[in-house]
């Protein structure tokens, strides 16, 4: 076969990605903090883009109405004393912002900052040479700042302030406060050391005797478990401070993986108690703190900001909306386009600022288009499960992708990437949207299919109300549930079990026993 150079022709159908298209999917499946963040981004990068302030504020700039403020007040003024002139009561408007005239001196009698003469009184003296002036002037002497009362809230205790304040009058000795400060920085919040002894005696140049003994010395710093290297450990200390550590005690501590598994009558073996005796003992324990740094400033915890709000209204239907919070608003400031691009001679600055204005453009249809598709996806979620947001979690339909992408006319990647990350606010709490989408379980005569969640919920609520004489075993739960209508396996009903993180059968009846005092 000859090898010959040709031309051919040929034409071909391909999707092509461009930058605008992965831009507006990416938007879709970000998070209202993270598309805040890239926003500001945007704001930052391209100068035809700005912040719609006035549609947040719901009036002019702040700006603008300080322009406004001096003309609007006088004019305002005028009419009032014009009114008051006209229906001839004779009193005459007092002008606090002249320096002259009686609305200072003759109608006040008095100075405004001498209207309290004893204000300097209410002042320590140590706080009047940091620098603030009297009462009604709160600003610092020291610089032109406007001082904030934010400034001077104490700060949230931290488990290292109260460690180091503890070390502090722990030692006079320089080596051992070294040791205990790199002790410090290797606990964590919860109050576990986090890090090898030797490590730190071969970095400090320092015995590992002296490590040693300074770390069980400030094993009894409070709060009471902390500098402990296990859970074993922490525990220990606690019972030691409460003079309860005798070898039964140390016996089930150094058991825990027993008492995990709820095997009462191993425990017992090893702990060589009564049955008595062990109830007390596992009363004990659950009394104490297993992570005892945590009562001290932890990170705050970042609340949800819900991007879909679902409101009932009186004719029993809901009323779906987006939440304006989460939706920045920019626009695109085409005077300013015109304006430079009428001065701009280079073609660089036009490629440029040609750049801009499709970004800019695109990224406003992006926002408005993702602002649209999730509340479609909303409104459909809603529809679909109507019965939820009326009766509850045991009325939750089967739902997938595809029925609600076939609904809206999307495709089924389209409402996976909505429904990641975001929260719809209901009547019923706070729920992410892919908590409505679960699969189905087929019920026992030809009706209508169960929602996988629904059954969990059914099985959570049939071991909350069991009796202690009469546990509920995986099989007595099948026989309820096929009662009611839902044909389940006894393995799947294991799986939920195990998913809802509740014990067996044999350990909740072993359970219950010690909360009522009784034999395991």
């Amino acid at each position: 076969m000859a090898i010959t150079t040709k031309l051919e022709l040929r034409q071909t159908h391909a999707l092509v990605m461009t930058p605008q298209l992965q831009q507006a999917i990416k938007l879709l499946q970000l998070t209202n903090l993270d598309l805040a963040s890239f926003v500001e981004s945007e704001l930052e990068r391209n100068p035809l883009l700005e912040r719609d302030d006035a549609e947040e504020s719901g009036g002019p700039s702040e700006g603008a109405r300080h322009e406004e403020r001096p003309e609007t007040n006088g004019a305002a003024v005028e009419a009032l004393r014009e009114a008051d002139a006209e229906a001839g009561d004779g009193e005459e408007w007092i002008d606090l912002g002249s320096d002259s005239g009686p609305g200072r001196t003759a109608e006040l009698d008095i100075e405004p900052q001498d209207a309290f003469p004893d204000a300097d009184n209410f002042f320590p003296g140590a706080l009047k040479d940091s620098g603030w002036n009297t009462l009604g002037q709160g600003q610092p002497a020291t610089d032109g700042e406007v001082a904030s009362l934010e400034a001077y809230v104490a700060a949230e205790r931290t488990l290292r302030d109260h460690l180091c304040e503890q070390l502090a009058l722990a030692f006079t000795d320089p080596a051992r406060r070294l040791i205990g400060q790199h002790l410090i920085d290797m606990t964590d919040e919860a109050g576990y050391l986090r890090g090898d002894l030797e490590t730190l005696a071969e970095l400090l140049g320092a015995p590992l005797s002296l490590v040693e003994e300074t770390l069980a010395f400030m094993q009894g710093f409070e709060p009471c478990g902390v500098f402990a290297r296990d859970l074993r450990e922490c525990l220990m200390l606690q019972l030691k401070e409460q003079d309860r550590c005798d070898p039964a005690m140390a016996a089930m501590i150094d058991n825990l993986h027993l008492l995990a598994a709820h095997d009462l009558p191993a425990l017992k073996r090893v702990a060589r108690v009564t049955d008595e005796d062990l109830c007390d003992m596992i009363k004990e324990v659950k009394r104490l703190n297993p992570k005892p740094g945590l009562k001290y400033g932890s990170s705050p915890t970042q609340p949800i900001v819900p991007d879909v709000l679902v409101r009932a209204l009186p004719d029993g239907s809901f009323h779906v909306e987006l939440n304006s919070d989460t939706l920045p608003r920019v626009l695109v400031n085409q005077s300013y386009y015109a304006t430079v691009s009428k001065a701009t001679t280079r073609k660089e600055d036009r490629t440029y600022l040609s750049d801009c204005l499709q970004t800019a453009n695109w990224l406003v249809k992006s926002l408005d288009q993702r602002a649209r598709t999730i509340l479609k996806v909303g409104q459909e979620i809603v529809r679909q499960q109507n019965a939820f947001f009326t009766y509850g979690v045991r009325h939750l339909r089967p739902l997938n992708l595809k029925t609600v992408a076939d609904a809206i006319s999307m495709h089924e990647s389209t409402v996976s990437r909505v429904t990641a990350n975001k929260y719809m606010a209901t009547n019923r709490g706070l729920f992410e949207l892919k908590y409505f989408f679960t699969s189905a379980i087929a019920a026992t005569c030809d009706g209508d299919a169960h929602s996988s969640e629904a059954v969990r919920h059914r099985i959570r609520e049939m071991i909350d109300a069991e009796p202690a004489g009469d546990v509920l075993s995986d099989d007595k739960i099948v026989e309820r549930l096929r009662g009611d209508g839902i044909d389940i396996a006894r393995r799947t009903v294991a799986k939920y079990r195990e998913a809802l993180r509740i014990p067996t059968s044999a350990q909740r009846r072993r359970l219950k026993r010690i909360e009522l005092g009784a034999s395991p």
